[in-house]
């Protein structure tokens, strides 16, 4: 599938002020389908206040009239049931999860201080919020991610625009008060090859990134293909990258939303539905088709990390109502019989996805999108009171 970005929209697609909205490729079209984009709040009309009345000040005052009272119904109030708390979860495996933070918010120390997130992935690089992050939670993978334009691939020269690239990054990953706490560093987000030739280049520029970045000491996280993406017949011509990703250390990086529900277009596309090994999707479990299919055939079973996931109403050819983040599918989770605790079904179903990353081995975490949202992704913000649920899954799955 071909997808089109505006220039505009591509100088921002790197820090997702703005994404692309994916088609997953190579998928059989779902028989339903809605549009993405979220819907406008109605305003409502505040009502008028009732006018006093007025009295004649001129002559023999008139005495009030009283009218008879009409007797006043007693009203029963309505009986309110109480929504129950929720169930907690029962201990399990290491959790795989983790979560992508887009800017500082003392609310996300919470969730550190658990010890039990796999990965998270940071635009925020200030050096004294992540020697805090590692000190709470040492066994966790910090990935750091820069604000940058998005790579434009039709003409790309792979080792002008890799040198580039560290000119970029060395006065912030280099940086001495950095360099020992970030594990990784990404390169551009979700870029989008229209085909063999592009995704070569894309190829060749991140294996000379990763190969430039370990001279310097520091590991490298390859692709960030968005969900749905590249086309599965692309990844032969990745090979370059997933090289340089196991000779120096790194990882490769893909993104997996979907919507109505996270189990969407899986092979388990039903409510609450098991997971097994077998088990594979077009955007989530996705990745499963890329390393049966390519990666572990040509040798390079690289370690992974799902750099973004969750709930994205986005996606295009699905089900449901419009909507952009979790927030926007719990009237609809409500309506499909999944009840009224709107996180708690979240957490369910990053809970199934969680099962299903522990099945394979090569994936390190992935990254629930987002905590501490930016302006206009609000809806698929995780902080909060409503963090307490993945707070008490987190602490019931140790990392280690």
């Amino acid at each position: 599938m071909g997808v089109a970005l505006s220039a505009a929209a591509a100088m921002l697609a790197s820090c997702r002020f703005l994404r692309p909205s994916p088609t997953p490729t190579n998928e059989p079209s779902p028989t339903a389908s809605a549009a993405a984009s979220s819907p406008t709040p109605t305003s409502t009309a505040s009502p008028s206040p009732t006018a006093s009345p007025t009295r004649a000040l001129t002559g023999t005052p008139t005495p009030p009239q009283i009218e008879p009272q009409s007797p006043v119904a007693t009203e029963i109030p309505p009986t309110v049931t109480p929504t129950p708390p929720p169930t907690p979860f029962p201990p399990g495996p290491p959790a795989k999860l983790g979560i992508l933070i887009t800017r500082n918010d003392p609310r996300i120390l919470d969730l550190i201080k658990t010890r039990n997130l796999a990965v998270i992935v940071t635009l925020e690089h200030d050096p004294n919020l992540a020697k805090e992050f590692k000190q709470l939670s040492p066994e966790t993978l910090l990935i750091g991610r820069l604000h940058l334009p998005q790579l434009s691939l039709s003409h790309l020269e792979p080792r002008v625009e890799a040198q580039r690239f560290m000119e970029t990054l060395m006065p912030i990953a280099g940086d001495p008060e950095r360099r020992d706490l970030f594990d990784a560093w990404e390169g551009y987000n979700e870029p989008l090859p229209g085909g063999p030739e592009e995704m070569a280049r894309l190829s060749d520029f991140e294996a000379e990134r990763t190969r430039l970045m370990a001279q310097q000491g520091l590991h490298s996280v390859v692709g960030s293909f968005p969900t749905g993406h590249p086309p599965l017949e692309l990844w032969p011509y990745f090979r370059s990258a997933l090289e340089a990703v196991r000779d120096y250390q790194g990882y490769l990086g893909l993104h997996e939303y979907a919507a109505p529900t996270i189990y969407f277009n899986t092979t388990r596309d039903s409510l609450y539905p098991p997971v097994t090994p077998a088990d594979e999707g077009w955007l989530t479990l996705r990745y499963r088709k890329a390393y049966r299919q390519h990666l572990i055939p040509m040798g390079l079973e690289v370690p992974l990390i799902i750099n973004e996931c969750g709930i994205d109403g986005l996606v295009e050819n699905r089900p449901g109502p419009p909507g952009g983040g979790w927030q926007d599918f719990v009237k609809y989770w409500q309506e499909i019989g999944m009840g009224p605790d709107g996180f708690g079904n979240y957490i369910e179903q990053l809970a199934w996805y969680d099962e299903a990353l522990r099945q394979d081995s090569y994936v390190m975490g992935a990254c629930i999108y987002a905590a501490a949202a930016s302006r206009g992704w609000e809806s698929y913000e995780i902080l909060g009171d409503d963090a307490r649920i993945l707070e008490q899954y987190l602490s019931v799955h140790p990392v280690r």
